[in-house]
């Protein structure tokens, strides 16, 4: 197995606050990786110290087989990023800016600029300054910068920031090119889970500076489970029914109208026929599938049925 990225023991201390503590990562060559977390886990700051932007305070990080240190100018030519809110020289344009991008990392192929502005469906934009861009745009903008040099490894933070549902779609298609086309490795954080769940081959889940679990997308799906989802009025005489009527009893109260049932047997045309026979108002009543976003809660948090409570305060 070829990792491109491996992540030993990496730690980092701000004025004495362990903000990233004893983390270990793997990263095969050519997937994509998403990196998940809430806000201040230490996603960015990882990020940084495998760009040499930050030092570790211990650990090791090895990419493409090498020892990253302060002096590690080539490895550190084969990787495009973009973190954080992409900087550019607002008064350029967006094909001067990449000019000069190819400029100072010895790139001089240019005539791929006009060919990652198209991956990125950057059009009509040959006389605009960058100032005048959209944050869709610039985000555009910087995801063809990460490119343009074709590096082996991308790291990007947030990629989709900014983009209208069309452009995250357009953007997730090309993060799938590039890793089957291009064969590029992709280490993305998002904070939007149903997009990583749709492109990532692992993700990493890290919670207040601690990696809690390293894991394949294909493991999570195959730990999927069917449930019933049910929303009514009158949630008390529903679970009364459910178990009195239909005898069951694995099934999780959400909130004060939602009831999941887990049964593995449970007919929804049973449950839905016991209900209306017990004057039981149905909102709402459908089969369903866990997710990423179930999968990631239940790690964050330790209970699945607290995750649509948590969503509005985590991120």
């Amino acid at each position: 197995m070829t990792y491109i990225v491996q992540i030993n023991g990496l730690t980092k201390t701000f004025q004495g606050k362990e903000v990233v503590s004893n983390v270990c990562m793997h990263i095969r060559k050519g997937e994509i990786y998403g990196f998940l977390g809430p806000n201040g886990a230490g996603k960015t700051t990882i990020m940084k110290m495998l760009m040499g932007l930050i030092k570790p305070t211990s650990g090791e990080i090895n990419i493409l087989g090498h020892k990253l240190t302060n002096t590690s100018y080539k490895i550190l030519g084969h990787i495009g990023s973009m973190i954080e809110y992409p900087i550019f020289y607002e008064n350029l344009t967006a094909l001067e800016n990449l000019n000069l991008h190819c400029e100072y990392m010895g790139y001089h192929n240019k005539a791929k600029i006009q060919e990652v502005l198209d991956m990125v469906n950057l059009k009509n934009i040959d006389s605009k300054p960058v100032k005048t861009f959209s944050l869709g745009m610039k985000q555009r903008l910087g995801i063809a910068r990460a490119i343009l040099t074709k590096p082996d490894l991308l790291v990007l933070d947030e990629p989709t920031n900014g983009l209208d549902p069309v452009g995250i779609k357009e953007i997730r298609n090309l993060f799938q090119v590039l890793s089957k086309e291009y064969g590029m490795t992709l280490l993305i954080s998002s904070h939007i889970l149903s997009e990583i769940e749709q492109v990532a081959n692992t993700i990493g889940v890290i919670k207040d500076g601690k990696l809690i679990k390293e894991v394949s997308m294909e493991n999570v799906r195959e730990q999927n489970t069917e449930y019933i989802e049910l929303v009514t009025t009158n949630q008390l005489k529903a679970c009364f029914v459910l178990e009195n009527e239909l005898h069951m009893t694995n099934f999780k109260i959400l909130n004060d109208k939602t009831i999941r049932i887990y049964d593995g047997d449970a007919s929804q045309t049973a449950i839905t026929k016991a209900l209306v026979l017990n004057d039981v108002e149905i909102e709402l009543i459908n089969k369903q599938f866990t997710s990423l976003e179930d999968y990631f809660f239940r790690l964050i948090n330790g209970d699945t049925h607290q995750f649509v409570k948590e969503a509005e305060t985590l991120w």
